[in-house]
């Protein structure tokens, strides 16, 4: 169970173009709703047209029980074999059965709370806002001016490429944990809603 393998990413956006030159990308890229364009809480004079609302998670592991089930499976077999071991004096193997069940066990662990993390990624005509919540700790924003953003990615991707948000020679990596098809995909769509985004008078 890889982070990086798969992924979901969840698009909200109104209108935009897509570069229908690249393949189609059959990663889990689901557009929802285009009409979500406005965030109806604020006043009307701060309205602001919503181009595009993406959150980037990895792929969730296994449910809790599924993962239980595998890990009481993997702690009958090992009880089986140490039973044996030390029935035939071999009993110093034991606790090393019993090891390989705990690795097994902080692994599903660890899977669970690396699922945890997301980023959320918010344009509007003057404001590209990144939500970024690790896997430890609190989460970090960042907020850039969509008319200097530049979006850099490899074309076609590689297996080490990045897509990294270029602005006033800082850049913000985004998506680390998806793999290369599907940073080189949400890419096109980051570059169209930008396209957008310059394009539109701000409110």
């Amino acid at each position: 169970m890889t982070a990086g393998a798969d992924v979901i990413i969840i698009v909200t956006l109104m209108d935009i173009p897509i570069n229908t030159k690249r393949p189609a990308f059959r990663g889990p890229l689901f557009l929802l709703d285009p009409k979500a364009a406005s965030f109806d809480a604020c006043p009307m004079s701060e309205v602001k047209t919503v181009l595009l609302d993406a959150v980037l998670r990895p792929n969730p592991p296994m449910s809790r029980r599924a993962l239980l089930i595998i890990l009481a499976i993997v702690t009958s077999f090992n009880l089986a074999f140490a039973l044996s071991f030390v029935l035939k004096g071999a009993w110093p193997i034991a606790p090393f059965m019993g090891l390989d069940v705990a690795l097994l066990a902080w692994a599903f662990h660890a899977s669970r709370r690396a699922a945890r993390r997301f980023e959320h990624l918010t344009l509007t005509p003057d404001n590209l806002r990144i939500l970024r919540q690790p896997v430890k700790g609190q989460a970090d924003e960042v907020a850039l001016n969509p008319y200097w953003v530049r979006v850099e990615m490899d074309d076609p991707p590689e297996p080490w490429s990045q897509l990294t948000l270029k602005s006033h020679g800082k850049g913000v990596q985004i998506g680390t944990f998806l793999s290369p098809d599907a940073r080189a995909a949400f890419a096109d769509v980051l570059r169209s809603a930008l396209r957008r985004a310059r394009e539109t008078v701000p409110t």
